[in-house]
């Protein structure tokens, strides 16, 4: 990387090295970069059916920002990337999604309830792994200004449909209750008192910040802490009246939904301003250690913390890394980006490539050409490459006629043993064109027309 000295000029190598992605970062090239594609125009419409609009926030912010998820969790105190900028503001990448809308909701006061839809990259400073990258990728939503038990209920459910359109079947929903204002504190000092009679017992990083917030020891995946917190008090038997009837419906609500469940008691996510309900999607195909592929809960007093009014509020996120491991440890691993439907070749000058490429991709379909000159044979490899079904074919013959031969490529090969029409004897008259297996040439006007049936009917087909 290069190096910036003390006087703010960037300093360059001599010798410029091989210049590679960031550690933790990665490329994603086609035909993959179609999965992504997928992955989020799949997200968009299961939102979009449920009254989910857009919302797209700077993908940097005021560190103050994002100081509001809770001082006391990894994420603001070891794994957020925060510097001064060149004008003196300290600024982060933003390790998570959902303070920048609160962010958003506070500052531009849209009407409530409002209920939005993002996708974008998120940047933790950890250790690179499997599915854990220092640039990750979420799609989530976020709704506002309801503290209605069935919107948790929707919430979910959008989830589970999400990952039932994607094709995943092994997915767990695991739901917990962690209270409000009115019983968390009790409940918090209870924890507190058991953790430390077991403070001896507890993992070297715990047993120094037991204070900060214990809950944080029910999110410790380390085998000691787990070994303490097995049979620790659990906030969903010391819920007050209220949060107690809520988490009662939002259970009977999956359940008249069809939406399988169990509770977990220790799931208290990982950053601090959760309240209530509170859920996590793990992919039950992958490795234990790594298996949650989303979550998210209630957040019912953030936005007042974070200077806006008392407003409700409830969200997930949805790591597009871990969703694709589950999708391939599924078996769903998909045919990346959709191949050209159409290619043209064209050896007569480049012109009709030009025009025809241009009226099939204004007629919706997708269409590509070669460059530069190629040869017919070169041309022919590429549309084979490509992907197209159709290869629409204008060579001297064809152009000095006004006409375009339309070669399917995707004819399969005779069966064996098929016997095959033999060749015309010589001074007798050929077939017309259009019966000739595999191609048929067209008037030049009626080009886009055919083959936008031809992949119509191909689609119906299947």
């Amino acid at each position: 990387m290069t190096q910036r000295p003390p006087d703010g000029a960037p300093r360059y190598p001599a010798v410029v090295p091989e210049l590679r992605h960031p550690a933790g970062t990665f490329d994603v090239l086609p035909p993959e970069s179609g999965r992504w594609v997928s992955l989020v125009t799949t997200f968009a419409r299961v939102a979009a059916s449920a009254g989910y609009g857009l919302v797209i926030t700077p993908t940097f912010e005021d560190v103050a920002v994002f100081q509001r998820v809770g001082e006391s969790t990894d994420v603001v105190r070891k794994e957020m990337y925060d510097f001064d900028d060149r004008g003196g503001r300290h600024v982060a990448l933003r390790p998570e999604m959902t303070a920048s809308v609160v962010r958003a909701y506070i500052q531009h006061r849209p009407a409530a309830p409002w209920k939005v839809w993002y996708a974008g990259s998120n940047f933790r400073y950890e250790r690179p792994q499997a599915g854990r990258h220092r640039e990750f990728h979420q799609v989530g939503i976020e709704a506002f200004g309801s503290a209605d038990a069935d919107l948790d209920v929707e919430v979910m459910a959008l989830g589970w449909e999400y990952y039932a359109a994607l094709g995943l079947r092994r997915i767990d929903l695991v739901l917990n209750s962690l209270g409000d204002a009115t019983c968390r504190p009790g409940y918090r000092d209870l924890l507190l008192a058991y953790l430390l009679e077991h403070c001896a017992e507890l993992c070297e990083e715990h047993q120094g910040r037991l204070g900060d917030n214990p809950l944080r020891v029910l999110d410790c995946k380390k085998p000691e802490c787990r070994a303490v917190t097995a049979g620790a008090p659990r906030q969903t038997d010391h819920l007050c009246d209220d949060c107690s009837a809520h988490f009662a419906r939002v259970r009977a609500g999956l359940e008249a939904l069809g939406i399988a469940y169990r509770i977990e008691p220790a799931l208290v996510r990982g950053l601090d301003y959760y309240t209530r309900t509170t859920f996590e999607y793990t992919g039950l195909a992958l490795d234990g250690a790594q298996n949650a592929v989303g979550g998210g809960g209630r957040y019912d007093g953030l936005v007042a913390e974070m200077g806006g009014n008392e407003t409700p509020g409830i969200g997930f996120a949805l790591g597009l890394e871990r969703i694709l491991l589950a999708c391939d440890a599924e078996g769903l691993a998909g045919d990346g980006a959709a191949g050209v439907e159409a290619f043209v070749v064209d050896f007569a000058g480049g012109e009709a490539a030009r025009d025809l490429t241009a009226e099939l991709r204004a007629a919706g379909l997708r269409a590509e050409r070669s460059f530069d000159g190629r040869s017919p044979k070169a041309q022919f490899k590429a549309a084979d490459r490509s992907g197209a079904s159709i290869a629409l074919v204008v060579g001297p013959d064809e152009a000095a006629a006004g006409r375009v031969t339309l070669k399917d490529l995707r004819r399969p090969p005779a069966e064996p043993g098929r016997l095959q029409r033999p060749p015309a004897e010589p001074g007798r008259l050929q077939r017309p064109p259009a019966e000739r297996a595999g191609q048929v040439t067209l008037a030049r006007e009626d080009v886009v027309a055919e083959v936008c049936r031809r992949v119509r009917a191909r689609a119906e087909v299947g």
